[in-house]
């Protein structure tokens, strides 16, 4: 099959597009072929080696968690789907080197729900680790209720306005910070958008001065200080992006493979709760260009990359 591979850390360049062998499928797993793979931050800090202290790499690397597809062989012990199921995953092991960057990828059921019938697969491939990420940290780590006024950082990124629709569904009030040209697309999703950069402390403290009863950020740094400093007494407070997080009393977090919450995203966006916006697409041979955008992290919603498809 044709993938996207890397054999040794580094930037988009070690990237290669070529052949790879075929995946095998286990019996607790389904042969997936792809229809479209979504790059996320956490691929790039992969493959540069910065998770190499909690997942070990077997080279040469397939990047990529993320997937939409067709169910093309079940495993001998899958009764969960079926040849010609349009499915969406998230498709993380306890180690790096069969992603979804390619033709063809092994997935887990328990990694797997049903894709959305509303969506495109381009569309369906940008929700699992975004969509994920977003209802369980607002609703196991932060456990948001209605009535809640919720902070979230990065707000018009893939996690960021995933987490406002979530949130803003559940009966909260929230506030995102983004760029000035995300306003309106904030807005667009219910949110009360605030300016990133000098001064942010204030301006949040001037729109909530009573303090966010949970506060959920995605950039870390002077965004995670800023959440710290303007929390409600006992509010609660999460980061996907910076474990300094502990030291204000706040919590970590990290998505983990879910068929049920994913299933459930999947539903809230077949219900039109939630929409993903994609911003740019790319064909697979392409994946390293796609990869250098995403790190430059001013895009808006998600990067897709797509696979040439044939019927099997």
């Amino acid at each position: 099959m044709k993938a996207i591979s890397y054999s040794a850390y580094g930037s988009a360049d070690v990237m290669e597009y070529g052949e790879r062998p075929d995946p095998k499928v286990g019996p607790d797993s389904v042969l997936v072929k792809v229809r479209a793979a979504a790059v996320n931050p956490v691929d790039w800090k992969a493959r540069e080696g910065y998770l190499q202290g909690a997942l070990d790499a077997v080279f040469p690397v397939i990047p990529g968690w993320d997937v939409s597809g067709v169910v093309v062989q079940p495993g001998v012990a899958v009764d969960e789907f079926a040849v010609g199921d349009e499915v969406i995953g998230y498709v993380r092991e306890d180690f790096l080197s069969r992603g979804t960057f390619a033709e063809y990828v092994a997935a887990p059921v328990r990694t797997l729900a049903r894709k959305p019938l509303s969506l495109s697969f381009e569309e369906s491939a940008g929700l699992p680790l975004a969509g994920l990420t977003a209802y369980q940290v607002l609703h196991r780590t932060l456990k948001v209720r209605e009535g809640d006024t919720v902070l979230v950082h990065a707000a018009a990124g893939g996690v960021g306005s995933l987490a406002v629709q979530i949130a803003r569904h559940t009966g909260c009030r929230v506030v995102g910070t983004a760029s000035l040209r995300n306003h309106e697309h904030l807005r667009s999703l219910g949110a009360e958008p605030v300016e990133y950069g000098e001064g942010l402390v204030e301006r949040l403290r001037d729109l909530v001065p009573e303090g966010f009863d949970a506060s959920f950020d995605t950039v870390g740094g002077d965004a995670l200080r800023a959440s710290a400093e303007t929390l409600a007494p006992g509010g609660r407070l999460a980061s996907i992006a910076d474990d300094e997080v502990f030291s204000y009393g706040g919590r970590y977090a990290f998505v983990r493979p879910d068929a049920a919450d994913l299933a459930q995203v999947a539903e809230l966006a077949e219900r039109g709760i939630v929409t993903v916006h994609v911003d740019r697409v790319f064909p697979l041979e392409e994946a390293a260009e796609a990869y250098r955008l995403n790190q430059e992290g001013r895009t808006r919603g998600k990067i897709v990359v797509t696979v040439d498809w044939e019927a099997p």
